[in-house]
């Protein structure tokens, strides 16, 4: 059980090139044979007295907890650490793409793949709780994509990233566009190694969510704006949702985008190609 999030950790995740086998991370013993636990141990028990169940449980929603919250965190931090000393020897952009469920990513690295795919090396992760859709959809776009699924998890760790990064191995100078799982807490929690997070809002959402989620928007130097193709059919204040997200986070660039119909998408491309460049961003918009 993750105490950060609460998800459940039981369900080993599981990689899947699209074409290939899937690939399970289980977490057997590296000397390869079994422990048999013999208890006869030739002496007795002394059991001390039991534990005041309210003590227990107090220690456990408290200093225990926050230890174990501690220990996730700071391994996931050296991890990400490792991953992005790889990208940078590679001067490989790796990008972390977050949002609610439906917002669009997909749609979104579709479109990008098919306009930026003949400039640039482009490599997609896709994570999700289960199946292989997304990924499918973007092997049609002739990208190189591995699917993992976290199972009963709510967001990537950076253990998944590297292990990801295995299969794929991308080439030096190429980009990493890495789709979270649908969810505006804990990802933003979780650095992956990546050179930036970039959330995904779409106007079928509410215009508050910057404000209701401030971990996401604080945690992001990009906010898309997708789906503005149906702002005349929505109740979506644009300038509200970007002064929101400027409140948690003064120095967020925002970009209005529909990766349906392909309006807005050429300033995106030009963050893109100005961020593999190693170029400094433009001012908000």
């Amino acid at each position: 059980m993750c105490t950060i999030c609460g998800c459940s950790e039981t369900q080993a995740a599981t990689y899947t090139v699209p074409g290939a086998h899937a690939h399970t991370h289980d977490h057997d013993h590296e000397h390869g044979h079994a422990h048999e636990h013999d208890h006869d141990h030739g002496h007795t028990h002394t059991h001390a007295p039991a534990e005041d169940p309210h003590a227990v449980l107090h220690a456990a929603m408290h200093g225990r907890t926050i230890a174990l919250e501690q220990d996730i965190l700071a391994k996931n931090k050296v991890l990400a650490e490792r991953n992005r000393g790889w990208f940078e020897g590679r001067e490989v952009l790796a990008l972390n793409l977050m949002s609610s469920p439906g917002s669009g990513k997909t749609s979104l690295l579709e479109r990008t793949i098919h306009a930026l795919k003949n400039e640039m090396n482009i490599y997609v992760v896709e994570g999700d709780q289960a199946g292989t859709n997304d990924a499918e959809r973007i092997r049609a776009t002739g990208c190189a994509v591995i699917q993992v699924n976290t199972g009963a998890g709510c967001h990537l760790e950076a253990d998944m990233l590297a292990r990801s990064m295995q299969q794929l191995n991308p080439r030096s100078g190429s980009l990493v566009l890495i789709e979270n799982v649908g969810n505006l807490i804990c990802p933003a929690l979780f650095d992956l190694g990546e050179r930036a997070k970039v959330v995904v809002i779409s106007v079928t959402e509410g215009d508050d969510k910057p404000t209701k989620y401030p971990h996401m928007f604080r945690a992001c130097r990009l906010m898309l704006i997708n789906k503005i193709d149906l702002l005349p059919h929505v109740r979506f204040d644009v300038d509200r949702c970007i002064a929101r997200a400027r409140e948690v986070n003064p120095d967020i660039h925002v970009l209005q985008v529909s990766a349906e119909t392909g309006q807005g998408m050429e300033p995106w491309y030009q963050w893109l190609r100005r961020e593999l460049a190693g170029q400094p961003t433009f001012a908000p918009t």
